[in-house]
């Protein structure tokens, strides 16, 4: 099988795969039976306008919560759920609009469900995708999510325009029902293993604190974020002045503007294909994202100065190309800087900060054109792009070789006594945790540089507190201490430690000098 299509061999992937393509073939559907219906229903450019806004506010709302409720209900079931809810609402859309009974905010309502049950479905999707297939196929397996997304796109539009004009609105909303419906079947068909787990799920709103833990104290999920909403942010310049650049630059109508979103769509496509060849010559994620962060600045500049169609046209076959080349990369970059029970909640955290980057991007961008042209604003936008991609090439996307851990042993505590065991509970209340070490004065520097490490360690693993202590009398004694929410948190800390999370403390606890390792100890609130 070509290497663009390995991840294609992995049978549930390739099930999932093909009905996710159909599902955002009806999504495609719907949003294009939508807005042709309020163009008859209510034909202010506020409410067609509205329309879109009302499918996508549900991703800046639900991103987060979304996230952590896939991270803690089994992900079949709640994608199962997701899928039910949009099949359920968009028949319910389909059945009024028959009985002639929508109007305007009736179909911006079903608008806002639809568009609810895409965002609860965006990070339990992509945290599904290291589940169907190993390591090595991930990235090219993002990349086909992403051909998926750009031929539904392709079309999708096309298929809702003949289903308008053949059956009426309600056939093109009809058609997205059995497109979701055939996502469901997969679903219900797909044998997920299911991860064991002896300790009680986290509740609701500790999974979505911890979330935002893990993200702020993982630097290469930082990085990650960053270098999203710089690429987006700049490369949102086509989304809002395109339309103008056909209609005042061009001079063509909404044929030409379709036919440039098609040419877009083409060179995402084939880019997609040839991403297995492109990483042999860019073999880091960071030099990948960095290099079509150039092309995509060099599509806006060749947009900005574009007075054919011709010209135009390349210039979205580029846009294309490096916008799919970026947005892959940098999201397996997300799925690599996650591990298994965080990742729907860190994906929807950096969903939530990218398209809010694209949105705040194309309202500015668009503002810019209307105020100093459309070609000189996609050039300014065009050279803030580059100049933004090299300012921030230093922000790692490949994690850096860590150093040889040290073959030390772990601080471990004392089990609890038994007379205390009944209060250890889910409810019992924060846990201190502290490590008393004995450094050498001479090894301060170096100890601290691995507590900083340490303390990323710990955050990312559940700690709601950290600090590091100095005896001011004693310098060569510190105590390290950290708070987590209970005991049921406390004991999920081990099972969120990776290897390279141990080899940290593993440095850090090298430092100790005594025959025995450092001194571990717990404690737990206790009202007086």
């Amino acid at each position: 099988m070509p290497a663009a299509f390995a991840p294609l061999r992995h049978p549930a992937f390739r099930l999932l795969w093909w009905a996710n393509l159909a599902a955002n073939i009806g999504l495609w559907v719907q949003n294009t039976g939508a807005g042709w219906m309020m163009t008859s229903l209510d034909p202010s450019p506020a409410m067609v306008s509205a329309v879109q806004a009302a499918s996508m506010l549900p991703v800046f709302l639900l991103a987060l919560p979304a996230g952590a409720a896939a991270d803690i209900i089994d992900r079949r079931i709640y994608l199962i759920g997701a899928q039910a809810w949009v099949f359920s609402v968009a028949s319910m859309l389909a059945l009024l609009t028959w009985a002639g009974v929508v109007g305007p905010w009736t179909l911006l309502f079903f608008t806002f469900c639809i568009g609810t049950g895409n965002a609860l479905n965006f990070p339990a999707w992509a945290a599904t995708t290291p589940e169907l297939v190993p390591r090595e196929d991930l990235v090219q397996a993002i990349a086909l999510n992403g051909i998926g997304f750009n031929l539904s796109r392709a079309v999708g539009p096309a298929i809702g325009g003949f289903a308008i004009a053949l059956a009426g609105t309600e056939a093109a909303f009809a058609l997205n029902a059995v497109c979701f419906l055939t996502l469901l079947l997969s679903l219900l068909f797909w044998k997920r293993a299911k991860p064991e787990n002896p300790l009680p799920p986290e509740h609701f709103l500790g999974a979505m604190r911890a979330g935002v833990r893990f993200v702020f104290a993982s630097p290469a999920m930082r990085a990650t974020i960053l270098r999203a909403c710089v690429f987006f942010f700049f490369t949102a310049a086509v989304w809002g002045m395109l339309p103008l650049v056909v209609r005042q630059r061009l001079g063509l109508g909404p044929e030409a503007y379709g036919m440039m979103l098609g040419l877009m769509g083409v060179g995402a496509v084939a880019t997609g294909f040839a991403l297995p060849a492109l990483r042999i010559r860019l073999p880091t994620r960071g030099g990948m994202v960095t290099a079509f962060s150039m092309v995509s600045a060099a599509a806006l500049a060749l947009l900005g100065v574009s007075g054919h169609w011709l010209p135009a046209g390349i210039s979205m076959l580029m846009f294309g190309a490096g916008w799919l080349a970026a947005a892959s990369t940098l999201q397996a970059a997300a799925q690599f800087a996650t591990p298994a029970w965080v990742r729907a909640r860190a994906i929807g955290i950096y969903q939530l900060c990218f398209f809010g980057a694209m949105t705040l991007g194309a309202v500015l961008w668009g503002t810019a054109g209307s105020h100093l042209g459309v070609g000189p604003a996609l050039l300014f936008a065009a050279a803030a792009a580059a100049a933004s991609a090299l300012a921030v090439r230093g922000w790692r996307l490949d994690a850096a070789p860590a150093p040889e851990a040290p073959s030390v042993p772990l601080p471990r505590p004392e089990a609890p006594a038994a007379e205390l065991r009944s209060v250890l509970a889910e409810n019992s209340g924060r846990v201190v945790e502290q490590v008393r070490y004995s450094v050498d004065p001479k090894d301060r520097e170096a100890f601290l540089a691995a507590m900083r490490e340490a303390r990323r360690v710990r955050l990312r693993s559940g700690a709601v507190a950290w600090r590091l202590m100095e005896d001011v009398a004693h310098p060569e004694r510190w105590v390290e201490i950290w708070a987590v929410e209970s005991w049921t948190e406390h004991l999920r800390e081990a099972g969120r430690l990776d290897a390279a999370d141990r080899a940290a403390l593993a440095r850090a606890a090298a430092f100790h000098q005594g025959e025995e390792p450092p001194e571990a100890t717990r404690y737990i609130a206790v009202p007086p």
